[in-house]
């Protein structure tokens, strides 16, 4: 399929004209009202001449183009396993962007026709039997986790993971359970990390006093036993996230009395003790056992403790705290209700700063910016601090939404920010002093995130603004709309010696190539709305001796003439897509796994509430965690 920048106004405004026709009708009349067979049928009959007449050139056998195989759906579209595919099958339809314009073009009723019978059977989806929780993969505790939750266990912070191997990171997240493995080197990080948490511990009255909560009344060897033994037990369950067992507690009653024997004073013997839980893999994992578990048709409900994880690492990155682990002792937290009450608490908790840096910092990026610096010629004024302002600029606002539970949108739209003097001065924005941060009314051409420095530096190239990256990462980060990659053998743009002019120029002839065409006239498009922002976010009129052009249409007609405008669009016309892309990401994050295609049911279900509740980020939040994939489990082996 390829992007077609060059089609006729005519045809053009016909086309939207018989798209509109078609979009007039309620999205799910054609479901309600037609059965699966006959959107099927359909398919067969309106789809399927069209693609083999249309595509099946480029889109077939082992080398079709993009990875994409259209000729295997002769009959179905088969949306149960390829939905995704569909989907995007769906836009480049949608915004004209195949075929080629070297290739035959399809009469504007064809195109529609074929749109239709495409999107009758994305709408026959059938949720019920597509419905699944899914099975996370066991989840060892990444560096970021291990060192919180070593703070909230015993109240030390001091960051013992800080010589840990960097985790791997899946689906662009660094919990993924699928790729946090345990190296042998990784294991030896962990013993010595116990023994120096556990030493520490006992060197300090505070942390001492967190895991020897309770002192004995009297004297006698009986009660002193009975009470260390609870203080274990009580230890061990927090750490564990969870009661211990019996067997449990009686193998860490064994390790007492061991190092009892041995002659090892007080101390020496809590220490082994403690050590010994920081090693076990109850600790190290967040384990979800099957056993002794109620299931129906092979998904059981996790267990309070389960979800008072999953709530906690989700939204603090850490473990559980004293109320959670209540709530769990109770059996009050296995429902909708209590999950939904117990998250609305955890936002409006400093913890959930972890949210920002973590999520955040992965899903938009931020946390490249320190391994980024434009050059030091061309930006003789950019130094570190200014770098770490653009990224406290960022989460502060990501965190604004979180606290004053606002509009996911506004990460797009937002007509003010946080500054301080040097960031408001890289800006030229007047009124702002001193190092501290404040709020700040936008006015200008400045909206959202991305027109933040952040942001534009790290879409950028060291000497100069990239279109290409910055168009890309809008579509990869923020509408979930990845452009394939490119064809091999195109050289990059500076490599053309025929390459002249102003970089729009430049881009221009790069596009000549159809090759590049397909996917750069989207790209640079979007990337050229910001090209009055430099590589290092400061805005400027002029690139050299050339003035700067931010013009630029979208597919399907839509144009814009600088960054306000672009913006607007993709808040207006692409919340959807934009919506459905975060909710992808964040739903990911709070599992610690790749969505399939049976959870794109459970993302429809949390884009439909977040647009019927102002977009707010507490319902995202909120119908994540009450969701079947975040409450529910497959046992293994069940499919």
């Amino acid at each position: 399929m390829h992007f077609d920048p060059h089609r006729q106004p005519i045809l053009v405004l016909s086309y939207c004209a018989a798209l509109a026709l078609v979009s007039c009708f309620p999205p799910q009349a054609a479901a309600d009202e037609t059965t699966t067979e006959s959107s099927a049928s359909d398919f067969a009959a309106k789809a399927v001449p069209f693609l083999e007449k249309y595509c099946a050139s480029c889109h077939s056998g082992s080398d079709a183009e993009g990875m994409v195989r259209l000729d295997q759906f002769a009959e179905s579209a088969d949306v149960q396993n390829h939905f995704e595919l569909w989907e995007k099958v769906i836009l480049v339809l949608r915004e004209q962007q195949m075929p080629p314009i070297d290739a035959d073009q399809p009469e504007t009723a064809e195109r529609v026709a074929a749109l239709q019978a495409v999107s009758q059977e994305l709408d026959a989806f059938d949720c019920g039997a597509g419905s699944r929780p899914g099975r996370v993969t066991i989840q060892r505790l990444n560096r970021v986790e291990y060192n919180n939750t070593i703070r909230d266990l015993v109240g030390l912070d001091f960051q013992p993971a800080k010589d840990f191997p960097s985790d791997d990171v899946g689906n662009g997240f660094d919990n993924i359970g699928d790729v946090l493995t345990l190296p042998p080197i990784l294991m030896e990080k962990y013993l010595d990390a116990a023994r120096d948490i556990a030493a520490r511990v006992f060197a300090d009255e505070n942390a001492r006093k967190r895991v020897l909560i309770h002192t004995a009344a009297g004297d006698s060897i009986e009660e002193k036993v009975e009470v260390a033994r609870r203080n274990v037990d009580e230890f061990a369950s927090r750490a564990f996230r969870r009661p211990v067992t019996q067997a449990e507690s009686d193998r860490l009653f064994r390790i007492m009395t061991l190092a009892y024997n041995a002659d090892s004073q007080e101390n020496e013997i809590f220490q082994t003790v403690v050590t010994a839980v920081l090693v076990s893999p109850h600790f190290i994992y967040r384990v979800e056992l099957d056993a002794n578990s109620e299931a129906t048709d092979g998904v059981r409900p996790l267990n309070d403790f389960e979800l008072a994880s999953r709530l906690s690492y989700f939204l603090w990155s850490s473990m559980p705290d004293e109320q959670l682990f209540e709530r769990a002792r109770r059996g009050e937290l296995h429902t909708r209700e209590a999950v939904a009450e117990e998250a609305t608490r955890m936002l409006n908790d400093p913890k959930s700063r972890a949210l920002v840096e973590n999520f955040a910092g992965q899903w938009l990026q931020l946390r490249d910016l320190d391994r980024l610096t434009p050059d030091r010629e061309l930006f003789p004024d950019f130094n570190d601090s200014l770098r770490q302002a653009m990224r406290k600029e960022s989460e502060m606002l990501f965190e604004s939404l979180i606290r004053e539970d606002r509009s996911v949108l506004e990460l797009l739209t937002a007509d003010y920010t946080f500054l301080n003097e040097a960031l408001a001065g890289h800006y030229r924005i007047e009124g702002v002093t001193g190092d501290e941060f404040r709020k700040v009314p936008l006015t200008g051409a400045r909206r959202g995130i991305l027109t933040q420095g952040s942001i534009l530096l790290l879409t950028s190239n060291p000497t100069r603004t990239s279109p290409v990256k910055r168009g890309k990462w809008i579509l990869d980060n923020l509408l979930g709309e990845p452009p394939p990659p490119p064809p091999p053998n195109v050289p990059e743009l500076e490599a053309g010696a025929e390459a002249l002019g102003t970089l729009r120029e430049r881009m221009e002839q790069h596009r000549s190539n159809p090759a590049c065409a397909v996917c750069h006239t989207k790209m640079d498009a979007i990337g050229f709305g910001l090209e009055n922002f430099d590589a290092a976010g400061a805005w400027r009129d002029r690139d050299g001796r050339s003035e700067i052009d931010p013009a630029g249409s979208l597919p399907g007609g839509r144009t814009f003439a600088g960054p306000v405008e672009l913006i607007t669009i993709l808040a207006e016309e692409k919340k959807t897509e934009f919506c459905r892309c975060m909710t992808q990401k964040l739903l990911t994050y709070a599992l610690g796994r790749g969505l399939q295609p049976f959870d794109r049911c459970t993302v429809k279900q949390i884009v439909r509430q977040l647009s019927e509740n102002d977009y707010r980020f507490g319902i995202l939040v909120r119908e994540i965690v009450t969701s079947g994939p975040f409450m529910t489990q497959e046992i293994e082996g069940s499919r």
